[in-house]
C-alpha cells in the first residue's frame, strides 16, 4: 500500500499485486480495497489482515485530519485579501496563494519582482569567466517550500496551457524551442514569483495581459 500526499487533500494508490488485490488512487478505492481484503471471501492471510486493518484506520484518521486543515486554510484564504488576489494567478492555486501570502507579510522590503524571485532562489546564479558572464543553476537559497510550490505551479501550468493562444503561452512556446522543460519551468516560476510581489505591493487585481508581458 503506497501513499501519496499532494498539496490538497489526501490521495492514495493501493495495490498488493502479490495477492491479487488492486485499487485505484482515492480514498473511496481504498475503502473497496479494505473490503475486498477483509471479506471472508478474501485468501489474505490472517496477520497480513490485521496489519491491513490497522493502516487503514491509521490512513482515515489521518485523511479526516488533513481535510479539517483544509478547511481551515479555506478559511484563511477568503479572508485574506492578499491570498484572493494571488490565487487568481496561473500556477499558484489556495495553497500556494496562503503560503506566499502568510510568508510575505511585507512584500515592499524587497526592491523589485527581481529582488523577490531571487530571495526564492529562483535566479539563475552568474559566473564571470575571461570577460563573458555566464548563468548558472538557480542558487536555491531563501524559502525551499514557496519554491517548491511556485516550480510545481509552473510546471502544471506549461502541461496546461502551452497549446493555448495566450501571451503566457507563446512566452512558454518561445522558450521550450530553445531550453529543456525542466529549465522552461524554473523560469515560469520566477516569472510569476515577480507577477506575485506586483500583486502584493500593488495591492491590485491579476491581470494577464499586462502582467504575463
Amino acid at each position: 500500500m503506497d501513499a501519496d500526499y499532494p498539496a490538497k487533500g489526501v490521495k492514495f494508490a493501493c495495490r498488493n499485486t502479490e495477492l491479487g488485490l488492486v485499487a485505484n488512487p482515492g480514498i473511496a478505492n481504498l475503502a473497496k480495497l479494505a473490503q475486498q481484503a477483509l471479506s471472508g471471501e478474501s485468501s489474505l492471510p490472517s496477520y497480513a489482515r490485521t496489519t491491513l486493518d490497522i493502516l487503514i484506520r491509521q490512513i482515515l484518521v489521518f485523511a479526516d485530519e488533513i481535510a479539517a486543515l483544509d478547511q481551515q486554510l479555506l478559511a484563511w484564504h477568503a479572508d485574506s485579501e492578499a491570498s484572493r488576489r494571488l490565487s487568481a494567478i496561473p500556477g499558484l492555486g489556495i495553497v500556494t496563494a496562503t503560503a506566499v501570502a502568510a510568508t510575505v507579510t511585507d512584500p515592499e522590503q524587497f526592491r523589485s519582482g527581481r529582488q523577490f524571485a531571487a530571495w526564492l532562489g529562483l535566479t539563475p546564479q552568474q559566473c564571470s569567466t575571461g570577460g563573458k558572464t555566464q548563468l548558472g543553476g538557480i542558487s536555491k537559497q531563501g524559502d525551499r517550500y514557496l519554491r517548491r510550490l511556485l516550480v510545481v505551479g509552473a510546471t502544471a501550468v506549461i502541461r496546461h496551457t502551452k497549446d493555448k493562444a495566450t501571451p503566457l503561452a507563446n512566452w512558454i512556446r518561445k522558450l521550450l524551442e530553445k531550453k529543456p522543460f525542466r529549465l522552461v519551468s524554473v523560469a515560469l516560476a520566477n516569472k510569476l514569483a515577480r507577477i506575485a510581489w506586483v500583486v502584493l505591493t500593488r495591492k491590485e487585481a491579476y491581470r494577464a495581459h499586462e502582467m504575463i508581458a
